[in-house]
C-alpha cells in the first residue's frame, strides 16, 4: 500500500517519514523545486525529530510554474525514477505574436509580430501536428546540462549552443479559449516534455511566435493536485504534531 500524505489525511506522530512518504504539494509560483524540497526537509527533520532524512522531488516545475510536486521522504526516494516516469497533465497560457529567449516571462519580449489574422479556424488546425510521438528541442534556457554545465548559465552567458532534440509524446492537446493575442490550453503529455518549447513550437506553427505566459501542473499520472497541500498548511498540520518548532 502506497504510503501517500494527502491533504486528506491528518497527520499523526505515528507517520514514519525515513520509512517513506509521498507528499503533493502545489509548489507555489516563483519557488523552485528545490526551495520546496528543502523546506519540507527541514520541517520533516525538527518537527519528526529526524536530524537526518533524505527528501527529494519526482519531477521538476519551473519557478514561474505552479502545482502538483510530488516529494518522496526516506526510502521513497529511491522511487523517484518511478513517478518521474508517469505522465503528466498541464493547463496554461500562451501569448502569441511575440517570442522571449527563455519561451516563458522570465525574459523580455523580442520578435514581435502582428496576429491579428489568425482565427479560431487557423489555431485549432494547427493543433493536430503536436499530438503523438514529436521531436522537441529542450529550451536554451533549462536546467538540461551542456558538457556538465547548466544550459540555462551558458544561455545567460551568451554562448552558442542549441540542446539535441529528444522523443517526446504529446497524447493529448487542445485550445481550451482564445482571447488574442492569448490561448488557453490543456495539455497530457509524457515525461521529458518541454511545454514551454511547445508554446515556443506552437507560436512558430502559427507564424506568428509565441511564449509560455502561464503554467500549472495538474496531475502526474492518477495523483491530482486537488489533493495537494499548500506549503502553508502542510507548516500548520506538522506544526501540530509537535508545537514549538520551525
Amino acid at each position: 500500500m502506497l504510503n501517500y500524505l494527502s491533504k486528506e489525511k491528518p497527520l499523526t506522530p505515528e507517520i514514519d517519514f525515513s520509512e517513506g512518504q509521498l507528499i503533493p504539494i502545489d509548489k507555489p509560483l516563483e519557488w523552485t523545486s528545490f526551495d520546496v524540497v528543502n523546506k519540507l526537509r527541514n520541517k520533516i527533520k525538527y518537527t519528526a525529530n529526524i536530524p537526518r532524512i533524505k527528501v527529494g522531488h519526482a519531477g521538476t516545475l519551473d519557478p514561474l510554474a505552479t502545482g502538483l510536486l510530488l516529494i518522496c521522504s526516506g526510502k521513497y526516494t529511491k522511487r523517484i525514477d518511478e513517478f518521474q516516469g508517469l505522465d503528466k497533465v498541464y493547463i496554461g497560457k500562451i501569448r502569441l505574436g511575440a517570442q522571449t529567449p527563455s519561451y516563458d516571462a522570465e525574459t523580455d519580449e523580442e520578435n514581435i509580430r502582428p496576429f491579428d489574422h489568425l482565427t479560431p479556424q487557423i489555431i485549432q488546425e494547427n493543433v493536430g501536428q503536436f499530438i503523438g510521438e514529436i521531436d522537441q528541442f529542450p529550451p536554451r534556457f533549462s536546467a538540461l546540462k551542456i558538457k556538465g554545465r547548466p544550459a540555462y548559465k551558458l544561455a545567460r552567458e551568451g554562448k552558442e549552443f542549441q540542446p539535441e532534440s529528444r522523443k517526446i509524446s504529446i497524447f493529448d492537446f487542445k485550445i481550451t479559449n482564445i482571447q488574442l493575442p492569448f490561448i488557453d490550453f490543456e495539455v497530457h503529455c509524457s515525461k521529458g516534455t518541454y511545454i514551454r518549447s511547445l508554446a515556443h513550437d506552437f507560436g512558430n506553427a502559427l507564424g506568428v511566435g509565441g511564449y509560455l505566459l502561464y503554467l500549472r501542473r495538474t496531475k502526474i499520472g492518477d495523483f491530482n493536485v486537488a489533493d495537494a497541500w499548500d506549503l502553508k498548511d502542510f507548516n500548520i498540520a506538522m506544526d501540530a504534531i509537535r508545537p514549538n518548532t520551525i
